[in-house]
């Protein structure tokens, strides 16, 4: 078998400029493949107008965040979970692996 991968997940929050309905998920992650860095990207269900990414453990995010920054100014960039095994980015009390017993 394959050694699992655990993620970081980090949450975009909006302040004043809009980051769901204006293609910024699939900004980012053209500028992810351009810089050929893994990232999963997904609007927040449990919290409105946000937006989650998840890169692997250890990654540097600097200039993820800064490239953030150009397109949403406004937007603040937190790291919300680390070390998730197969993270589901959309409600994050999913990844709550003792919910499931």
């Amino acid at each position: 078998m394959n050694e699992l991968l655990t993620w970081d997940i980090y949450t975009i929050r909006p302040t004043t400029d809009p980051i769901t309905g204006v293609k910024f998920r699939g900004r980012l992650r053209k500028y992810c493949v351009g810089k050929q860095c893994n990232v999963l990207v997904e609007n927040a269900q449990d919290e409105d107008g946000c937006v989650r990414f998840a890169v692997p453990t250890g990654s540097e995010v600097d200039h993820i965040k800064d490239y953030i920054a150009s397109i949403a100014a406004s937007a603040t960039v937190e790291l919300s979970e680390e070390n998730v095994p197969n993270p589901v980015l959309s409600k994050l009390k999913v990844n709550i692996l003792s919910r499931y017993e």
